[in-house]
């Protein structure tokens, strides 16, 4: 029968090595019984590690297509697009299965779900919870990464402190529910939510539970709350899960108003400081997902797909970032 080497045997063997050591001689001493767990080298982590390169994979966001996600899988990846970001409605469309064999086929990687809103309605907690549990699990089961949720500032009351607080509670159980099915939920910001503005979404991100909310910043829905997407990504560097790349224009007011309407569009074509974006993307050392998203096509006579090139030539020849 082995012996086995009791706790002082242990201690006596160990402080003797040490005694050993800090005479310069710890190969001299001869132990009585084997450790446990022999002495190792620990200088090598004396060292830091070193950070590695930025590493930006590019994918693009299905809701061009509407609900024909198959059509959608079938041009962004003929387009050289590495990943894919597809809404709730394939949930009904597919079986899980059958979604991870037709992106693996098309060599795409799906990024990320968008699960749809939580609310800061308390009579809605329980739905909420288990409709982007259940979305979660769809998710994993395709193979994919990310879940995206995304709230509704409600018209009908006043937004305060309390509700912050109360929206960062919700995430976060439902974000400990997709952590254990391996799925990272992320926090969008997005017009007429809690996150709207810069302030809105330091109060809800700070309400929320950095272990399982993370932050998917849209760059164009940060521009047009009144922030700066660059400011942003230099802020939640440390929480940032993935981005969407959008762009937007003003248009002209509508009548009776003064307030410059505004147009999501193609990659270029508007106001977002798009190149500062992947310059403080590079600075931090970002390794992650950037998903192009535009909502829907604005000029009727192109296709989906030809918008996506579009945005694809822009990355490609205004910014030499590689697909």
């Amino acid at each position: 029968m082995k012996h086995q080497v009791s706790r002082r045997e242990f201690m006596n063997a160990l402080g003797a090595f040490a005694v050993a050591t800090a005479t310069g001689s710890p190969k001299s001493y001869a132990f009585a019984e084997p450790l446990l767990y022999p002495p190792i080298d620990l200088s090598y982590f004396n060292q830091p590690i070193s950070d590695a390169p930025a590493e930006i994979r590019i994918g693009y966001a299905a809701i061009t297509w509407g609900d024909n996600e198959s059509q959608a899988i079938e041009d962004i990846s003929s387009l050289g697009f590495r990943g894919i970001q597809l809404r709730a409605n394939a949930i009904k469309d597919f079986q899980p299965g059958q979604l991870r064999d037709i992106l693996e086929q098309h060599r795409l990687t799906m990024v990320a779900l968008s699960s749809g809103n939580v609310h800061i309605d308390p009579a809605q907690k329980a739905a909420d919870i288990a409709l982007h549990t259940s979305n979660a699990r769809f998710l994993h089961d395709a193979g994919g990464l990310y879940l995206q949720l995304v709230d509704q500032e409600p018209k009908s009351q006043q937004i305060t402190a309390a509700d912050y607080k109360y929206l960062g509670a919700v995430l976060t159980e439902i974000g400990k529910r997709t952590a254990d099915l391996g799925i990272v939920l992320g926090y969008h910001n997005h017009m007429n939510s809690l996150g709207e503005r810069p302030e809105g979404l330091a109060r809800l991100l700070d309400a929320a539970d950095p272990r399982y909310v993370k932050f998917e910043l849209d760059i164009a829905h940060c521009v047009e709350g009144g922030g700066d997407p660059v400011k942003a990504i230099e802020q939640y560097r440390d929480r940032l899960l993935f981005l969407h790349i959008k762009d937007v224009e003003d248009l002209e007011p509508g009548q009776g108003s003064s307030k410059p309407n505004q147009r999501f569009v193609e990659l270029g074509r508007g106001k977002v400081d798009i190149p500062g974006v992947f310059k403080t993307l590079h600075a931090i050392k970002f390794r992650g997902w950037a998903i192009v998203e535009l909502d829907r096509v604005p000029d009727n006579s192109r296709t989906p797909k030809d918008s996506a090139m579009i945005s694809k030539k822009y990355l490609e020849e205004k910014l030499g970032v590689t697909l």
